[in-house]
């Protein structure tokens, strides 16, 4: 493995969304607490999903799981279309990296930006509402492979876009909806039978579900089944990403 010229990748990627963290990190933490701050407010002491909990400390894993996928999604999407629409994507090519040193870089760059909105939206958000974390790893685990898992999807879209507007377009009519229809704000058990079968479709519901798990210790879905579905996502994302990779598909044309 081109150690020295995955890492040399990687640190690039970093730097890219480190140099603008106004917009990369404290943009989205401060998004997140607006809708913390709204929903809390108005439905505070009038709903209750769990039995003992309450509706903020409910709400705070979904923002923290959407900012998350967002995130990551938005970093290495946004690198790769700039890459390909401004021409120099073609000096990454010509290196000595695989597809696989290729691909590691930038997905480990998106997972890193999408845990560190995490961490600074929880960070945050605890001082204003007190919320344990039950089950430690579980809620690692579900950070760190929702993340890789949006980042390789992130890096889909942008090695399958053209031009900026596809990205846009992906973003606002496929990430945004099935993350905000994933359970962020609600139980899909208020769900009419229809679209609670619904949602199990969403791979995002599980990753919000097991996320949430990892806090409150209490879910819709056996987290061991969420953990699974989002694991199986990452294996087909990867696998197809890899072969777009390798092939060339819509990067060497």
């Amino acid at each position: 493995m081109n150690l020295y010229g995955f890492l040399t990748l990687f640190h690039k990627e970093v730097l890219r969304f480190r140099k603008v963290a106004l917009q990369t990190l404290i943009a989205p933490m401060v998004t997140a607490l607006l809708y913390l701050m709204v929903f809390a407010h108005v439905l505070e002491g009038r709903v209750q999903v769990y039995h003992g909990i309450a509706y903020s400390a409910f709400l705070i894993p979904g923002l923290i799981m959407m900012s998350i996928i967002q995130n990551a999604f938005a970093n290495s999407s946004s690198s790769l279309i700039q890459s390909k629409v401004t021409g120099n994507l073609v000096f990454v090519l010509l290196s000595p990296l695989s597809a696989l040193e290729f691909f590691l870089a930038f997905m480990l760059a998106a997972t890193l930006r999408g845990v560190l909105v995490a961490v600074g939206m929880y960070l945050v958000a605890v001082i204003f509402i007190p919320l344990p974390v039950h089950h430690p790893f579980i809620l690692l685990a579900f950070a760190l492979l929702s993340s890789a898992v949006l980042g390789t999807l992130g890096i889909i879209a942008g090695i399958w876009a053209e031009k900026f507007d596809h990205i846009a377009g992906f973003q606002n009519f496929f990430i945004m909806p099935m993350s905000f229809l994933s359970g962020v704000f609600y139980s899909i058990h208020s769900l009419s039978p229809f679209w609670r079968e619904l949602s199990h479709f969403n791979p995002f519901f599980y990753m919000i579900d097991g996320f949430r798990y990892g806090f409150l210790g209490t879910s819709d879905v056996n987290p061991a089944i969420s953990l699974a579905i989002v694991l199986g996502a990452f294996v087909a994302l990867a696998g197809l990403t890899l072969y777009w990779i390798k092939t060339g598909y819509r990067l060497r044309d």
